[in-house]
């Protein structure tokens, strides 16, 4: 399994006697914006239904669901298209070091989705069909399916969610899912349209993206969610080991301008290496400290901070003072002219010495030969939203790493930048890259 590996239309769909209009297609981050409420009860009890919750890094910007089809089946499309150029100009146009975006200097359409969800009779459930060139850094990589048969990316690749499961009217809700879901561990969306910078962070690029399992999601009040999961495995589609993977989940929003996250995962996530466990832990604190939505200067502010630890230990293998994995990511945006534009800055910085959860930048790994591993970057990004479903986005990065792992001029391919050309190559890979990208993310 490689590790660059994350997005979840985490719905709060709920009983025969409430529906929530919900808007959230994040991979981690559950709308509370309800539209209507489609009920034969007036009192609809709605999970984070006390507040606007669409300024949130990682949230579905949508205050309305124009493709309602329906009251119980609800429609989604997603398109995310950009150019981006790297300073280095790699030979081949193959970017390395992202798990964002994967090709320099070309138009390309980065993923199209499309899906329907549905709650009837308390039968819940989604699915989420996907295409582009993001699932070529993403979903392709997943080694856990080479142990056996009958089991392939290719078969689950273009599943970007496929859910169903049955909700319980107590509290303010249980939802019970098995299937494909986004994956709750970080902060950032897989969806790219729905964070404050389009590029992801590094500790979220470190992370899952997805997760084949099992999850209950528990509403004990309208401002918290509980959520345990049981799946395969860190981002993968089968298991690599005998045991399944465990994790527990987090929301807290005590008003319109807070959210606080807690996430946690435990498994065995190495090949033929059964008594080596994984843990991962993530936080996040999401403050707005201005808003004044009328304001045709400065009308809203916020920031969010998302931390990662984790480690590997047991088995074969370095201790967990070597195998451990520590970053974190702080971005602060300012929306101007009724929130019609706005500027994210974001510093980040992630380290992991045995490189354990570190995306390999050539396919023959790392080419220091040696282990350590930290990086750190800065982004600056500029949305003009004319709507909630349409963005262009104009975002500037630079990052470097404390061994080569970006792409260089000479590319990470062939000699002359095509797969199978033969003859002697070494990948060209440096220690710093600045990419400029041009985006348009659309979705209803």
């Amino acid at each position: 399994m490689n590790p660059l590996l994350v997005a979840s239309f985490v719905v709060p769909l709920l009983g025969s006697d409430t529906v929530s209009d919900t808007l959230s297609d994040t991979l981690r981050v559950q709308s509370p914006v309800v539209d209507s409420i489609a009920s034969d009860s007036a009192q609809a009890k709605v999970p984070f239904g006390h507040a606007d919750f669409t300024w949130m890094n990682g949230q579905s910007r949508q205050r309305s669901t124009p493709l309602q089809l329906g009251k119980h089946v609800t429609g989604s499309l997603y398109l995310d298209t950009y150019f981006s150029q790297s300073n280095n100009r790699p030979r081949d146009n193959t970017i390395v070091g992202s798990a964002s975006i994967g090709r320099s200097g070309e138009f390309q359409i980065n993923l199209a989705s499309v899906g329907v969800s549905w709650n009837y009779q308390n039968v819940i459930g989604r699915i989420e069909l996907q295409s582009g060139s993001m699932l070529n850094i993403v979903q392709d990589l997943d080694g856990s399916v080479g142990r056996g048969r009958n089991l392939t990316t290719s078969g689950l690749r273009n599943i970007r969610q496929a859910t169903a499961g049955y909700h319980f009217a107590k509290g303010y809700g249980i939802d019970v899912e098995a299937g494909i879901f986004a994956s709750y561990v970080g902060l950032e969306s897989y969806l790219l349209g729905e964070n404050w910078n389009y590029h992801r962070s590094l500790v979220c690029d470190f992370t899952p993206f997805y997760f084949q399992g099992v999850r209950a999601s528990f509403y004990p009040t309208q401002k918290l969610k509980l959520e345990p999961w049981i799946m395969n495995g860190f981002q993968t589609y089968g298991r690599w080991n005998a045991a399944p993977s465990v994790g527990f989940s987090t929301y807290y929003r005590p008003t319109g301008s807070l959210g606080l996250i807690g996430n946690f995962y435990y498994g065995s996530d190495q090949r033929g290496n059964p008594g080596r466990k994984r843990f991962h832990h993530d936080n996040s604190v999401l403050l707005r400290y201005l808003d004044r939505p009328t304001s045709r200067g400065i009308s809203k502010m916020a920031f969010s901070l998302n931390s990662h630890y984790g480690f590997e230990q047991g088995g074969n293998g370095p201790s967990a003072g070597q195998a451990y994995m520590a970053g974190t990511s702080f971005v602060n945006r300012v929306w101007f002219n009724q929130d019609k534009l706005a500027l994210a800055v974001r510093a980040e910085l992630v380290t992991n010495p045995s490189r354990y959860l570190a995306p390999v930048p050539t396919p023959g790994g790392f080419t220091d030969g040696g282990t350590g591993f930290t990086a750190r970057g800065l982004t600056a990004t500029f949305d003009v939203m004319p709507t909630d479903f349409f963005a262009v986005r104009a975002e500037v990065m630079t990052r470097a790493s404390s061994v080569p792992f970006f792409a260089g001029p000479g590319g990470t391919t062939s000699v002359d930048g095509y797969l199978g050309t033969p003859g002697d190559f070494t990948p060209d890979v440096r220690r710093a890259q600045t990419l400029f990208t041009l985006a348009l993310n659309f979705r209803l």
